[in-house]
């Protein structure tokens, strides 16, 4: 956990994908966490994770990343507990989902945050509620850039756990961050704008430098100190699961931005390894590395 290049926390989760192309769903290791973490790696980038589990979770995946060479000294498996695991079901376009909570870890707590925690990047995924204000305050201490997406903050779990996004949110997490990533729909429900462009600009108003806001087929918005860039979405071979898409945006600006790399690249950066994700079901395909950077310079050059 010391010294890694992205160490991410959140949940991890066991979803339950329904595609519109498939007569049952596919079961799959899923969470933020796992999206980054194995972006990162792609990228030649050392990942740690910061999680809890059941002791339903197989032992499957633990091997499988520790394998792709993840850190996971700082998952915590509680036998009697179960894994957070969720049920998505997509439309038949694939732009719209519902998802259902079916199970839920216990929150992560300060103490259990490694003492030897030090990270170039700490990414903060609830997937939730599971991560407070606290823990955040704490995790800024080790390291120089602190990222969050807030989705999981901003999930409401009716009875039977259908997520709504409508929760208040503790607006002072955004002045502890350096990067704020999320959907249109999620920062206009934090920040209570209906205009995007009044949304970034309240967050920026936190103190938070870089603003992503990813738009799907569309692409991305990202706001470097004010100043909008439009990236525009990297070109699929196929669109098979967009599940993950945004974590894997992320996971791969982080990784090239603790590189000291400019925040358009950055972005470029996570488009392409987006476009690759989605061509797989879960977290199963990100390509070659050679390959996300093939696309990300195929979108960088025509900008620049």
């Amino acid at each position: 956990m010391q010294d890694s290049d992205v160490a991410v926390i959140g949940h991890f989760a066991i979803d339950s994908i329904r595609l519109p192309s498939r007569s049952s769903p596919f079961v799959v290791l899923g969470g933020s966490v796992t999206y980054v973490s194995l972006v990162t790696k792609r990228l030649e980038g050392s990942a740690a994770i910061i999680s809890k589990v059941g002791g339903d979770f197989p032992e499957a995946y633990m091997w499988w990343l520790r394998e792709e060479g993840v850190d996971l000294s700082s998952v915590a498996r509680l036998v009697d507990e179960q894994t957070t695991r969720f049920e998505l079901e997509y439309s038949k376009d694939l732009t719209s989902r519902t998802l259902r909570l079916k199970s839920k870890a216990s929150p992560i707590e300060v103490n259990d945050l490694p003492q030897a925690l030090q990270a170039k990047a700490i990414h903060v995924a609830p997937i939730a509620g599971e991560v407070s204000c606290e823990v955040v305050e704490h995790l800024k201490k080790h390291t120089e850039v602190l990222s969050l997406d807030p989705q999981g903050l901003l999930r409401k779990f009716d009875a039977a756990g259908k997520a709504t996004c409508s929760l208040p949110v503790d607006k002072h997490l955004l002045s502890l961050v350096n990067i704020y990533k999320s959907s249109q729909d999620e920062i206009c429900a934090l920040t209570g704008c209906h205009d995007l462009n009044d949304a970034i600009k309240m967050v920026h108003d936190f103190g938070v430098k870089n603003v992503i806001v990813t738009l799907g087929v569309k692409g991305a918005v990202l706001s470097v100190e004010r100043t909008i860039y439009q990236i525009p979405a990297c070109n699929s071979a196929v669109v098979v699961d967009p599940t993950g898409a945004g974590d894997v945006f992320i996971g791969g600006f982080l990784t090239e931005y603790i590189r000291q790399k400019d925040s358009y690249w950055c972005a470029c950066v996570g488009s392409a390894a987006a476009s690759l994700v989605v061509e797989g079901i879960g977290p199963t395909f990100f390509g070659k590395k050679e390959e996300i950077y093939r696309r990300a310079h195929s979108v960088y050059e025509k900008e620049n």
